[in-house]
């Protein structure tokens, strides 16, 4: 570990424009919007013709799973969604006992924060997102405050268990259409951040942003294709090599062609066949890109035409299948460190559970906070405020007040919309159900560009939600909003001010601790001429997550209030150690020149890096 001396702590700013700026939507807007429209249509349509659209509020909890997971490979996101939907129907069932219990707003309320603190703490430790624990928050908050009998209990919890089937398949739908999606796109991600990471490193600039960016990238694109721990298949193994491709370019940027990295990326969004880009020390060879390829059928042929190369939809292949035997088109020494690190067995729960206990603390006290105070001011729906607080809590002090200058510019011009779509909506109750589907479909469209532009319709989503068991006068909607936002924005900000999170300064000493023991692990197996490949890629694919780990955890560490200076060069030292240290172990590998050697690896056309 460095020695250098640790740098004061910047004061930082407290941003307002910039919390409001817009991004770029997000690579695959349409799904969650288009999915959530599907899983909450058909439950609610059937209610209206039943004329109990007073019940929709349940199968609107259950259909709103359909929001998460999005991101997974399809075999992963099948578990996903049924824990997601398992725990929606616990939190509700906690609230609805609750509420057929007792009617003492004050028990509920803190029912309510200690059921947001809950589900923050595990939708985090288990990284389900977005939108994470939110949309939990607002069904249990929300079921605490409606009139309820111990009767009624099992009758509604079954109705948003079966909307929450209908959810489940709904995210599962593409799965027979396009069954590598998630790989696909994350691959991509990857393939795109490496290419910026190349663009800056060739026009001489530091780029640390861009390579931090990078890493990340790669890292989330193992981590989707290594999530399914089954055998992978064919398609899946040439994405891991495009993958190793983004490695590789970081490890040796100004080296790399943004040009062709790009290329990679577009054919891999497409339906078609993965690029595959064969092995920088086989180039001699002259494998084209066309002989190295997939056919649209799914089978990997041999460069000589000897034979096929069998996918998942045929034959299995075995391990010999996988030997770089001058035939197959299947590296088993790239891989194999991939199958390695597939079967290590994740962290426990619990062990990932402690480290949050502040932003636990932090959810229960500014939740029953805003509450309390919501009902001190007459409120009836105390629970806005509460979820509401709920919202504002990220990773750190300034990462919460962007949320919440957000949270409250959306929900009030959200109330303005509310009021200019109110009087269609009471039109009856087909007109209602429609415009809760487009506030759904907007909202998910809409969110990703930036939270607050989100929040715009979720507002009067959550308004018109409260007029299915009847139509409620406008303006008292409005104002109690309102209200409650400001009240919810404030009170939970003062608490998260409260209870700061002491231990991000630990996190930072331990994630360096890690990176150096990674580094030097790394280090000693790269020099090792005996090592296998599975312990090179092991090493090698455990320092670049740590690396990336103490990025996020420097990251998050730096917008927290009230604690020590933060060691900023030890961590800038440890960065840049780790990456000569990758760099070294894809050079052990093959795939790159030594330094100072006059072999190069040109980038033409159909030519790898």
């Amino acid at each position: 570990m460095s020695s250098a001396t640790p740098t004061s702590a910047r004061v930082r700013r407290l941003p307002v424009v910039g919390a409001l700026r817009l991004g770029r939507p997000s690579d695959v807007w349409f799904k969650p919007a288009l999915s959530v429209v599907a899983a909450v249509a058909p439950p609610s349509l059937l209610l209206m013709t039943l004329g109990r659209l007073d019940l929709a509020p349940y199968t609107m909890a259950g259909s709103l799973c359909a929001l998460y997971a999005h991101n997974r490979p399809y075999a992963a996101r099948a578990k996903v969604l049924a824990w997601v939907i398992l725990g929606m129907l616990g939190g509700l069932a906690v609230a609805l006992v609750s509420a057929s219990l007792t009617r003492n707003a004050v028990v509920l309320v803190t029912v309510g924060a200690l059921l947001a603190a809950v589900q923050k703490a595990v939708c985090d430790a288990t990284r389900v997102g977005p939108p994470a624990h939110v949309i939990l928050t607002f069904v249990s908050s929300a079921a605490l405050f409606v009139p309820q009998t111990l009767g009624q209990v099992p009758g509604h919890l079954a109705l948003a268990a079966a909307a929450g089937a209908w959810a489940w398949l709904v995210g599962m739908a593409p799965a027979p259409l396009r069954p590598h999606g998630p790989e696909r796109r994350a691959t991509a991600q990857a393939l795109h951040a490496a290419a910026a990471c190349a663009e800056t490193a060739r026009g001489g600039e530091e780029g640390a942003g861009a390579r931090s960016a990078a890493y990340a990238a790669v890292h989330a694109a193992w981590q989707t294709l290594l999530v399914v721990r089954n055998r992978p298949s064919t398609t899946r193994r040439a994405l891991e090599r495009l993958v190793i491709r983004a490695e590789v370019a970081l490890a040796a940027p100004a080296d790399a062609d943004p040009a062709r990295l790009r290329s990679w990326a577009r054919a891999v969004r497409g339906t078609g066949r993965i690029p595959r880009t064969g092995d920088p020390r086989r180039e001699e060879d002259g494998l084209s890109r066309e002989e190295d390829g997939l056919r649209p059928d799914g089978v990997g042929s041999r460069p000589d035409g000897a034979g096929p190369c069998r996918t998942d939809g045929g034959a299995r292949l075995d391990d010999d299948s996988l030997r770089r035997d001058g035939d197959l088109l299947c590296d088993r020494d790239e891989l194999v460190g991939v199958a390695a690190e597939r079967a290590v067995t994740p962290r426990p729960l619990w062990s990932r559970l402690g480290p949050l206990t502040p932003v636990a603390v932090r959810s229960a006290l500014g939740c029953a906070l805003a509450g309390y105070v919501s009902l001190a001011l007459g409120a009836e729906r105390p629970y806005w405020a509460l979820v509401t607080a709920a919202s504002l809590y990220q990773a750190n002090i300034t990462l919460t007040w962007s949320r919440a200058v957000q949270r409250v510019v959306g929900n009030l011009v959200g109330v303005l919309l509310f009021a200019a779509v109110a009087p269609v909506a009471q039109l009856g109750p087909l007109a209602l159900v429609l415009c809760i589907l487009a506030c759904n479909f907007c909202a998910e469209a809409l969110i990703g560009r930036n939270y607050w532009l989100g929040s715009v319709c979720v507002t009067p989503l959550a308004l018109l939600v409260t007029e299915l068991p009847g139509y409620q006068p406008t303006g008292e909607l409005v104002t109690g909003r309102v209200v409650d936002t400001v009240v919810g924005a404030l009170v939970g900000f003062l608490a998260a001010v409260a209870v700061t999170n002491r231990r991000a300064g630990r996190h930072v000493e331990r994630a360096l601790t890690t990176v150096d023991r990674a580094g030097e692990h790394a280090a000693r197996v790269a020099a090792d001429p005996s090592s296998t490949p599975a312990a090179l890629e092991a090493a090698r694919r455990g320092l670049a997550a740590a690396v990336v780990d103490l990025r996020a955890t420097a990251d998050a560490a730096a917008g927290e209030w009230w604690q020590r200076a933060l060691p900023q060069e030890r961590v800038v030292l440890a960065e840049q150690a780790a990456h000569r240290t990758l760099a070294a172990t894809v050079r052990r590998r093959g795939l790159l020149p030594d330094p100072g050697t006059t072999s190069t690896y040109t980038y033409t056309e159909g030519a790898s890096p």
